[in-house]
């Protein structure tokens, strides 16, 4: 068996560290010259059986919430399933009242009077969960 002899290695060159991350103030002109593109208001359908109180408060809730939130960035489509009931198949309806945010994706879905806030938040997506 033969040992194969290492020769010494040539001292390497060290990297001098880098400088730390700059911080802008302001952007620079190029950029700020561009116009902003306005954001996408959010779609949300509610799905409803009647006008029962359930159904009413959901409504009442949802709207305070996004006005809350959302500051006018909101579509709320509201589909009453006595009226148009295979609307409920296409969504998998199981439950209502129900909320269903189609955009901006992923479609997210929340049953429910929706007067909890703290769900809502973590529920459509705007809070991450705890």
């Amino acid at each position: 068996m033969k040992i194969k002899k290492l020769k010494p290695r040539a001292p390497t060159r060290t990297i001098p560290p880098r400088p730390a991350a700059r911080t802008f103030l302001r952007a620079p002109a190029r950029l700020a010259a561009r116009p902003r593109p306005a954001a996408k208001p959010w779609q949300l359908r509610l799905y409803v059986v009647d006008s029962t109180p359930k159904s009413l408060a959901a409504l009442a809730n949802l709207k305070q919430f996004c006005e809350t939130h959302l500051k006018g960035l909101y579509r709320i489509t509201i589909v009453d399933l006595l009226k148009q009931p295979e609307l409920a198949r296409g969504d998998q309806i199981l439950a209502t009242p129900t909320v269903i945010r189609r955009l901006p994706k992923p479609v997210r879905t929340i049953i429910g009077s929706l007067s909890n806030n703290e769900h809502l938040l973590v529920g459509l997506d705007l809070r991450p969960a705890v």
